[in-house]
């Protein structure tokens, strides 16, 4: 059992991670935790101006006065001396970013531990919350894992599910794995201390991946159902984004729901119904009711707002989405 107060080294990036150490900062006084140094990964030039920006770590880490180190990666010897200085009995991890090499795992006293944003051994890798909900999975959750050289593949220590409502995106999804990582973390912490945690094997054959996210897989391809759409779209949503082209350009689609409306003789991708609540469009099976849009130079905004601007025309019944301006031009000369 620890009676000492427990010396934790935190390594992260983004807004998920910041819950955590955020979490952890909380607690300090309470639980005996003395957060000894942050590691996050370098800033990074961002916006059209490419200001250096801090992340959402550094920044937390700043404010509470809590030492900040950005190596590029732990191949310099420094960096690895530098962090057994510290002399952590615990490192936690969390969407830091940064591949860890066995040296690093195995300098803190109790090894590294991670929160990881989905129930092991399903999801291993980049983008869990994205593939579950490009999957259709009804479930997802956060475990707390022992690190290992492995790409998540070290022992469980504890989980907590979370439902997968039918109107998530990867925007609410992730906030509220977020505040349930920090909240797993922290009993993770305690059971710990009391020497209580069990650690237990994953099951290779219940294994998938969870690929890095790209642009281009943002494209709609109208040809596939109603469902998978609307899945690909409330996943990607609202990095990378789900788009497609349309006669006023690359249209992004930032708000949709299944419809009820069919009509088997339009084509796949083909505006079918305009009105107050938005754009029906045909798919390979069923059709999407789009909500809300977003032009190039543009704001987010509502169909209906389109509809009494420039890119009326682009929304009438007839038009096909997935087909750019020039396409639409070749197809209508074809036709004369």
């Amino acid at each position: 059992m620890q009676t000492s107060p427990l010396r934790i080294v935190f390594a992260g990036t983004p807004e998920f991670a910041a819950a955590s150490l955020q979490a952890i900062i909380e607690k300090q006084s309470i639980n005996h935790y003395d957060i000894v140094g942050v590691y996050t990964q370098p800033d990074r030039p961002a916006g059209r101006g490419q200001k250096l920006v801090q992340s959402p770590v550094k920044q937390l880490a700043i404010a509470n006065d809590i030492p900040v180190f950005q190596p590029l990666n732990f191949k310099q010897e420094e960096d690895k001396a530098q962090l057994a200085e510290l002399n952590a009995d615990l490192m936690v991890v969390a969407a830091y970013g940064i591949i860890l090499p066995k040296v690093v795992l195995d300098t803190p006293k109790l090894g590294c531990i991670n929160v990881h944003a989905s129930l092991l051994p399903r999801w291993r890798g980049a983008a869990p919350i994205n593939r579950a909900l490009i999957a259709g999975d009804l479930e997802t959750g956060i475990t707390i894992m022992q690190m290992d050289v492995g790409l998540d593949t070290g022992d469980m220590l504890l989980k907590h599910q979370c439902d997968i409502t039918p109107t998530d995106t990867f925007a609410t999804l992730h906030d509220r794995l977020a505040t349930i990582g920090g909240e797993a973390l922290i009993e993770s912490l305690e059971y710990l201390k009391e020497g209580t945690l069990t650690p237990e094997e994953q099951d290779e054959s219940q294994t998938c991946y969870a690929a890095k996210l790209t642009k281009l897989e943002g494209e709609v391809n109208w040809s596939k159902s109603a469902v998978e759409i609307e899945k690909q779209i409330r996943g990607l949503s609202p990095w990378p984004g789900s788009y497609t082209n349309s006669l006023s350009g690359v249209m992004k689609i930032h708000a949709i729901g299944l419809s009820s409306v069919s009509d088997e003789s339009t084509s796949p991708g083909e505006i079918i119904v305009v009105n107050k609540d938005g754009i029906v469009v045909a798919t390979g099976q069923g059709s999407i009711l789009i909500t809300d849009i977003q032009f190039a130079g543009g704001k987010r905004m509502k169909v209906q707002d389109a509809l009494n601007g420039k890119h009326k025309s682009a929304l009438k019944i007839g038009q096909r989405l997935g087909v750019s301006e020039n396409e639409s031009e070749n197809k209508s000369e074809q036709a004369s």
